[in-house]
């Protein structure tokens, strides 16, 4: 049987958050995935071996989630099959290293306010990391919530982001709506 292995690096201050309590964190993600973590704390560096290419892959995407600043908990909706994870890098967005701050301050807005909205209208889970944002969720909601967060890293006012938001949503509950008729 062939076996296919993956490495990749996280910040070392989120190696701790992948291991958990006990190393739960890791024990349930390599039962739920039947694949190998292996974890270089010193440098950061995680090698992930296993037969099945897929599983590979979805625990890439849950070990990249919970480096960038995701709950594991959360991380780990990528093992259901319609959600995915999106990364948005800041830079992309930035004129100079102070517009760095300004910009992750527009996304996160005054007590959380601005990511909790997007949140809440678009049904997706958001992570503001270093220079990166994150978003899981179902594939339509991670799209909604990736319009909205690059038109606030693109200078958009916010209340029209949120009008844009409120429309999607209602959208989508028509459309749910709809299904079930």
């Amino acid at each position: 049987m062939e076996e296919f292995s993956y490495v990749l690096k996280i910040p070392k201050e989120r190696i701790a958050v992948l291991i958990g309590k006990n190393g739960e964190t890791k024990n349930d993600l390599e039962e739920a995935t039947l694949i190998d973590i292996d974890i270089d704390s010193h440098e950061g560096e995680i090698t992930l071996t296993g037969a099945d290419a897929i599983q590979l892959y979805t625990s890439r995407e849950v070990i990249r989630a919970i480096a960038r600043g995701f709950n594991p908990i959360i991380a780990k909706n990528l093992l259901k099959q319609d959600y995915v994870y999106e990364q948005i890098s800041i830079k992309d967005f930035i004129k100079n290293e102070n517009h760095l701050h300004r910009l992750k301050g527009r996304v996160i807005g005054t007590e959380g306010k601005s990511r909790e909205m997007i949140e809440d209208l678009s049904e997706a889970n958001v992570s503001i990391y270093g220079k990166t944002i994150g978003i899981i969720g179902l594939a339509e909601n991670v799209d909604i919530a990736r319009r909205a967060i690059e038109s606030l890293l693109s200078g958009s006012p916010h209340s029209n982001v949120y009008k844009w938001l409120e429309n999607q949503r209602r959208i989508i509950n028509t459309d749910k709506f709809e299904q079930r008729l």
